[in-house]
Parts: C-alpha cells; structure tokens; sequence
C-alpha cells in the first residue's frame, strides 16, 4: 500500500480528437439549437470520465496544444507540416471542451510554444518524486516518460480499455528502457510528425540498433565496425538523425506555474451538471457523471 496521492495527467487533445473523428465520418457532428458542433465533446466527455472512474485519481489536470507553432517548427520547418487544419466542425469544440474541464472544477495548463505533450512531461516529472502519476493519451511517445512512480495508459481501440506501462512491464513489452524510445524516434523518424530520421532504416532496424548498442552515441562511436550500408546511411543523414532526436525528446522543463491544490478532485458535480444541460444542451449528463457519482457515494 502507498499514502501517495494519484495525480491523473489527461492528455485533452487526444481526447478531443479522438472524440470527435470517431463520430465525424458518419457526419452526425451532434449540432445543438444553437448551431455548435458537440460530437467531439461528447466523446470527449465519455474518455474523460472513464478515465477518472478507472485510475482513481485523487488529483486530475488536462493538459492542451496552445496553438500548432512550437519550438520544434523553430527546429524543423517541416514539421507536422504534413498535417491538415482541424475539420471546421471542431475547431469551436476546443475552448468548449476546455470549459467542460473548468466546470469539473479541473485545471487546463497549456504553454504557447510547446506543445501539450511538454506540458504533461513537465507535470509529470514535478510531481513524481510526491505522487503517483498517471497520463492517459494516445500518444505512444509519451513512453519515453515512463518512470518509478509514472505510468502512461496508452487508450486502445474502444472505451476503457488501455495499455497501461509503467517501470515493471516496459522492458517486456518494448525490447527498450523508455529513455531508448526517444532514440528509436530519431532513428526511424515519424511519419506522422513528418520528421525524417535516418532514411532507409525503420523501426525493425532501429530496434536491432539500440537493443545491440544502447544509444545512438554509442552508435556513432562504433560506426567503423557497422555494415559499409549503415555507415553511408548514418554518414549521408547525419543531419536528419540529429534534428529528430531533438524532435522526438519531449522537453520537460517547460516554464509553468502550477499547484497541486488546484487539481484535487471534487465530487461536487454541480458545476459541470448545470454547463452541460444549460449551456451545451446535452440532455443526459448522467450517462457522465452518474458513474463519477457512485464512485463518491460508494
């Protein structure tokens, strides 16, 4: 047993997004009388809540993108460039679901310039050494975070289900420690962020790398005894293997504020009852908050 409070770091873009294009194919975007797209808030609502009625946590925070220009568009322009803009039906959703949070009476943090994974690996390396930590996203490079007293719950297809790593499994389930995942990254690169890595070499490569030399130091400095195909790919690429490692570490010491007293949990779901009825005309909230409330009831 531990008296450590649990601290629930929630990764709300994963959340939102993930939210909304689950329903956004079929083009049901849950418009409202008042003309608001609610669907990915309505997903939003069923992540958020599963995930407090899972973990238990004594202390939630909901972490946020302030905007896509970051530090890293400083170090690579291109990344992410790859990306399109947000459908227009969501764009509304983000300070709305930003609201939901406040009126569960929990804290938003998010920083212009780096993005809401920063944020998370900030809180969650201030607060390790008093609490336990969980982030819950979808986000797999939130693995590098993985630490005594820090797990990440990966979400799996469908609600409530997670791959929850933490520093008794990750080995195990990985092949790496979960300081190796920023190396693998900058590796392989990641098509998704569009940064390049090292090109030719892919995540099987990568593996195979890092499990035989550790870090990509390490690497360099045995480049001699590589195949003459490896040294030519490192050599030619040096540059892109680089700038993605830098790409691929989160920065975790992002220039927040931040008190632990305003994130612990309150069962009072007052607040929250009346904005979504009142404001979003979500008809049902209990199909929400009836679980939060059992779980402070029983």
């Amino acid at each position: 047993m531990t008296d450590r409070s649990h601290v629930l770091i929630v990764d709300g873009m994963a959340l939102l997004f993930r939210g909304f294009f689950a329903t956004a194919f079929t083009g049901n975007f849950m418009v409202n009388s008042k003309g608001v797209p609610r669907n990915g808030l309505f997903g939003f609502l069923n992540y958020f809540t599963n995930a407090i009625e899972t973990f238990q946590p004594t202390h939630v925070v909901c972490c946020w993108d302030m905007g896509s220009q970051t530090f890293r568009n400083e170090l690579y322009d291109g990344y992410k460039s790859n990306r399109d803009a947000p459908p227009e039906e969501l764009v509304p959703q983000f300070d709305l679901a930003k609201d939901i949070v406040t009126a569960f009476q929990v804290p938003n943090v998010g920083v212009t310039g780096f993005e809401a994974d920063d944020c998370i690996g900030t809180l969650a390396k201030q607060l390790h050494k008093e609490h336990q930590v969980t982030v819950v996203t979808g986000d797999q490079d939130m693995l590098q975070l993985v630490d005594h007293h820090i797990n990440i719950a990966i979400m799996k297809k469908g609600q409530g289900n997670y791959d929850v790593f933490h520093v008794d499994n990750f080995y195990e389930k990985k092949g790496l420690t979960p300081k190796q995942i920023i190396d693998l990254k900058g590796l392989m690169g990641d098509s998704s962020d569009n940064y390049p890595g090292v090109k030719g070499v892919g995540e099987k490569t990568a593996l195979k790398l890092l499990m035989q030399y550790e870090t990509i130091d390490n690497l360099l400095a045995d480049k001699e005894n590589l195949t003459k195909g490896m040294q030519k790919k490192l050599e030619q690429y040096a540059e892109d293997l680089a700038i993605s490692r830098k790409l691929a570490a989160i920065h975790t010491e992002v220039p927040l504020t931040f008190s632990i007293e305003t994130a612990l949990w309150s069962d009072d779901l007052t607040n929250i009852r009346s904005y979504l009825i009142d404001e979003l005309e979500f008809q049902n909230p209990g199909r929400w908050l009836d679980k939060l409330w059992e779980r402070a009831t029983g």
